[in-house]
């Protein structure tokens, strides 16, 4: 099986789990601007999803029962990474702030990612449905590009593709 089919597999997969359980999930990162799109627009190297962090003790037990193998990160405390068959996704963690803001959770505190609940809104690509980040957190998350070059370079092309959902370009 090819990466991009193994992914949109496991992205299916993963999922029906976190529903199953009873979990919220959020896809985001590169695959949920493919998802938005409602098409492939590049390789992905793992499946980003973001996570209550109270619910990060039971869902590493979801992951571990389906074989999923915790995988060494490099963040700073705000995820987990876990690795399958060739496949990595990546946990964000997160917590809800005082007025239902979504924060990021690191060891050294918390930062705010959207002003608003992330929702319920799933996409559909390829057979496989995954809840995602809502369009305008995705973009504003891609509109600051990372410090690495290639990561820099990846989320410009991703802006690019998500603005030609609104039919506007980037100047």
């Amino acid at each position: 099986m090819d990466v991009e089919r193994g992914q949109l597999s496991a992205i299916l997969e993963l999922g029906r789990l976190l529903d199953d359980g009873g979990f919220d999930y959020w896809l985001f990162g590169g695959w949920a601007v493919d998802f938005h799109v409602g098409k492939v627009t590049r390789a992905h190297s793992d499946i980003d999803l973001a996570v209550w962090a109270r619910d990060v003790d039971a869902i590493e037990e979801l992951l571990a029962f389906r074989g999923w193998s915790h995988a060494a990160t490099t963040d700073e405390g705000g995820g987990a990474a876990y690795e399958r068959d060739g496949l990595r996704t990546e946990l964000t963690f997160l917590v809800e702030g005082d007025h239902g803001e979504v924060m990021l959770a690191f060891n050294h505190g918390t930062t705010v990612w959207s002003p608003q609940p992330f929702g319920d809104e799933t996409r559909e690509l390829r057979g496989a449905k995954a809840r995602v980040i809502p369009l305008e957190v995705l973009r504003a998350g891609k509109a600051i590009p990372r410090e690495d070059p290639e990561e820099a370079r990846v989320d410009r092309a991703d802006l690019q593709t998500l603005s030609s959902l609104a039919g506007d370009s980037l100047r």
